[in-house]
């Protein structure tokens, strides 16, 4: 008797870590994501635009009101995507950045004069339409619901094996390449900031389940507070290391190029760790993880367009008049 009991309440835990949200909360976090990932593109520029007219005035750009214009606005969007990673899967709010690329790119063209010609239109576009398809084939349903489904799998030996290759690479890349190669190699503090992505992502999205248990007065609410308060502190950490990064990123390369290449690296390595943390892909079906693929794979090119080729002079008249004399 008690053991069909157990397995009855197995049945009925795992009914429920695999419900779908609401209809109505999906919609609520792919606006709040999408609205936080337009925030989040305007933050380079405008610390870019910060540190240039600080570079100018021979000051630091801590005193330059449009860097903290633009520090506010990534605190704003990051609480944004806390909200949002509370509502939805993180294989869909991720991607969902891609639309801070192309806003930025279109923002840096005014603000900092930097070059967007018909190709980066339309690489805009393209990231635009496939953020699209990755909306439509996202995961309908959340793999971890509890708090108590949170603990086990941040104990899960392969995460935990994940996370010690992830700090051994960024204790490397922080103490010994990036003093020698940081200013020079753009892939460094990129590398250095995606890899806290793999401890931010999960600890936001961690915290507000942890959250759930300590608002509700559940008999687990001080185990809940102290995984809470855990969290809180390694993703603190992990924002302090990436605010650093950022701004010596954007001291020494353009602000677009940056948010396109951290895009690309960010949201793998978020992936990468969110499906071995959360593993929300075993709910994906061929279908719609080929959707998702191709999808990402369209955002992706989206952004080479927009970056690759931004140093290219052309327009559809210039192209026209080529035509014109080719006839």
């Amino acid at each position: 008797m008690g053991t069909a009991a157990a397995a009855a309440a197995a049945a009925a835990a795992a009914g429920e870590g695999a419900r779908s949200p609401s209809p109505a909360a999906v919609s609520l976090g792919l606006g709040v994501a999408v609205v936080s990932s337009l925030v989040n593109g305007s933050t380079f520029v405008l610390q870019k635009k910060g540190i240039v007219r600080a570079k100018r005035r021979g000051t630091s750009y801590l005193t330059d009101i449009v860097w903290w214009a633009g520090t506010i606005a990534m605190a704003v969007g990051q609480i944004g995507n806390f909200l949002a990673y509370t509502a939805v899967p993180t294989v869909l709010v991720t991607p969902l950045g891609a639309l801070g690329v192309p806003f930025g790119s279109i923002l840096a063209s005014y603000l900092l004069k930097e070059k967007l010609n018909i190709l980066g239109k339309l690489g805009c576009l393209l990231s635009c339409a496939g953020s699209v398809v990755l909306i439509i084939h996202s995961p309908k349903s959340e793999s971890v619901t509890t708090q108590a489904e949170l603990e086990e799998k941040l104990t899960n030996p392969v995460f935990v094996g994940y996370l010690c290759i992830v700090l051994l690479m960024l204790l490397l890349l922080i103490f010994w390449i990036a003093p020698a190669h940081g200013p020079t190699n753009i892939m460094v503090y990129i590398s250095i900031c995606s890899l806290l992505g793999s401890f931010t992502v999960p600890s936001t999205k961690g915290i507000g389940l942890a959250a759930q248990d300590i608002l509700h007065n559940n008999p687990s609410s001080q185990r809940a507070l102290c995984l809470c308060l855990v969290l809180l502190a390694v993703l603190g950490c992990s924002i302090i290391v990436q605010f650093r990064y950022i701004n010596k990123a954007l001291e020494c390369f353009d602000s677009s190029v940056f948010g396109a290449i951290y895009y690309v690296v960010f949201t793998t390595l978020v992936l990468l760790a969110s499906a071995i943390l959360f593993r929300e892909w075993s709910n994906v079906g061929l279908v719609d993880f080929l959707g998702m693929a191709c999808g990402f794979t369209t955002v992706s090119v989206g952004i080479v367009l927009i970056q690759v080729f931004k140093e290219f002079n052309f327009n559809l008249g210039e192209m026209n008049k080529s035509n014109m004399k080719t006839d």
